[in-house]
């Protein structure tokens, strides 16, 4: 597997990968699917993107990627993080080695915590989250989804720097 940042020309893949997980339910907070542009805008390359990483299976295609963003409500020095891993590829150790290189990112550009805000219900991200060390944080308590059904967000933080 090969972990390498993200180009403009990932965006339609990048884009399919991410809406079939929304498609699929049940794993990200996000509901609505991306056209290219918007995800490229939002998590590949645009203005807030601190990094973002794409891991390609030996045959060349998108197998994950995760990006690092800079949002409001969040501290400056605190960078917001999503990882998504191809329909079927969840333990592959995809999210691990692109966490690599989104730590590595984060310290170069001076970071002191990465957050990440997982539902409550998604027992599967929480625990890679537990695994590459970020800790509770927060818990924004029946955050509605598009259906109006209630839902926990928790957010965990990986500290960088110390103070943060």
């Amino acid at each position: 597997m090969d972990i390498r940042p993200v180009q403009d020309l990932d965006a339609p893949a990048l884009a399919d990968l991410l809406n079939e997980i929304i498609a699929r339910g049940g794993t990200t907070a996000l509901e609505e699917p991306f056209t290219p542009r918007a995800l490229a805008d939002a998590m590949l390359t645009g203005p807030d993107v601190i990094c973002c990483f794409v891991a390609q299976d030996d045959g060349g295609s998108p197998a994950g990627f995760q990006s690092l963003v800079r949002v409001e409500g969040l501290p400056d020095g605190i960078g917001d993080i999503a990882t998504f891993s191809r329909v079927g590829w969840v333990q592959q150790g995809t999210g691990s080695r692109l966490f690599a290189a989104t730590r590595e990112a984060a310290r170069q550009q001076g970071l002191a915590a990465i957050n990440a805000t997982i539902r409550a219900d998604n027992a599967g991200g929480l625990a890679f989250y537990s695994r590459l060390g970020f800790t509770d944080h927060a818990i924004r308590r029946a955050v509605p989804l598009r259906d109006g059904t209630p839902v926990d967000r928790v957010s965990k933080r990986y500290i960088l720097r110390t103070g943060a």
